[in-house]
């Protein structure tokens, strides 16, 4: 006995492209009613589905292996909640940490998860860092200063920025941010948007 029921759906993904197989596989288990269980059948180990599903779905999905032969992998998977669970991401305490580690730039965190409305990074500036004067995106921004100090200087003035800083963004605002000589860590939170640079160029304060 392998344990399969007669009324688990089956689909099998092993003609599909490649892009096309988890797309498909979570549209599956997106019309499942709680409780409900379908057999994904696939040609291998589906780990990296896994993964996406312990990303997106942590604590609310059943994943029984039922065969693992050559070619013919059947794996039940089961609705065990209506939605996604609440779940803790990260220690920001320990990002904060590192702060001002001199070849460290950019993003060193952000918000994985596929389905969601809102982004979320955190960004590292070396010591005496600078993201060069911008207009902000069509999104407003909120950081919270996580460790380290800096300036955030609009087209009136500076703010200070140091560790408990809550700082409001306004959407296509003129910004640019400089980190102080023990480096800049903040995170970021804002409306999803597609093509997202995480990343902004940074050069040394001259």
């Amino acid at each position: 006995m392998d344990g399969h029921t007669a009324t688990d759906q089956e689909l099998d993904v092993r003609q599909l492209h490649k892009p096309d197989k988890h797309p498909a596989i979570f549209a599956a288990y997106a019309d499942l009613p709680v409780g409900a269980s379908f057999v994904v059948v696939n040609d291998h180990d589906p780990k990296h589905l896994r993964d996406e599903f312990e990303s997106d779905h942590g604590g609310t999905f059943g994943w029984e292996y039922l065969t693992r032969d050559v070619r013919n992998w059947r794996i039940r998977i089961t609705k065990l909640t209506a939605t996604p669970l609440p779940r803790i991401l990260a220690s920001t305490t320990g990002i904060a940490a590192a702060t001002g580690e001199p070849l460290v730039s950019g993003a060193v965190w952000k918000l994985e998860v596929r389905d969601r409305d809102l982004d979320s990074n955190i960004i590292a500036l070396p010591p005496d860092g600078v993201i060069d004067a911008h207009a902000g995106p069509d999104l407003d921004v909120l950081i919270h200063v996580l460790g380290g100090s800096g300036k955030l200087t609009s087209e009136r003035g500076a703010l200070d920025l140091q560790p408990g800083v809550l700082a409001w963004l306004p959407r296509r605002s003129q910004r640019q941010l400089s980190a102080g000589p023990g480096g800049l860590r903040y995170l970021t939170v804002h409306r999803r948007r597609q093509a997202l640079v995480l990343d902004p160029s940074m050069r040394p304060a001259s």
